[in-house]
């Protein structure tokens, strides 16, 4: 696992601990995530759910992103997130938010003091797979558009039987491609549409 791009290009990642319910997302879809999001990524607020050990976070500060608040509840692998986060030098910008991310999320992301640009929500595929639809949305999905700046994106990985809805809240998808056991999923604002 590397950073692919910008002013940390090059720097290796931890990898999730073993047994971990994490899954990297590979380089290959990584390049491609970040080409569908462009220049979005440049001096934005940016926040990774279920984050893991930072790889789509810390991409995105690379890429020139603003800040990136991290959340993620395994223990074991928040050690190297912060880990990769401090090998990355990236330590000013970013915020960790440990622990259930589903209690207290609309306050955490108030406490960010800025509009979110780029979210990135990547449960474990076990998770996503137990998912209620109107419980993910009134936890996860209502927070982050009532924090979400003009323009933000929602960037939604679930595993490929699972095909996210339409409309997920108050988001609406906007883009979505398949890569072998997984599903991308761009939402945006519903009141955009």
């Amino acid at each position: 696992m590397r950073i692919l791009s910008g002013k940390y290009k090059g720097r290796k990642l931890l990898p999730p601990p073993p047994g971990s319910s994490t899954r990297p997302m590979t380089g290959r879809v990584k390049k491609s995530l970040f080409d569908m999001l462009g220049g979005r990524v440049v001096d934005a607020v940016v926040v990774d759910l279920y984050c893991g050990t930072g790889s789509l976070g810390l991409e995105a500060l690379s890429r020139g992103a603003r800040s990136c608040a991290f959340a993620e509840r395994d223990r074991r692998v928040l050690a190297r997130l912060r880990r990769n986060i401090e090998a990355a030098g990236a330590a000013d910008a970013c915020s960790v938010w440990p622990g259930d991310l589903t209690r207290g999320l609309a306050r955490r992301l108030g406490e960010i003091g800025a509009p979110v640009d780029v979210a990135f929500v990547d449960p474990p595929y076990a998770a996503a797979r137990g998912w209620s639809a109107s419980a993910a949305a009134s936890r996860i999905f209502m927070p982050l558009a009532e924090h979400l700046g003009d323009g933000g994106v929602v960037v939604l990985r679930l595993p490929r039987e699972i095909e996210p809805p339409e409309v997920v809240g108050p988001l609406a998808v906007r883009r979505r491609k398949r890569y072998g056991e997984m599903i991308l999923a761009l939402l945006g604002s519903e009141a955009a549409k």
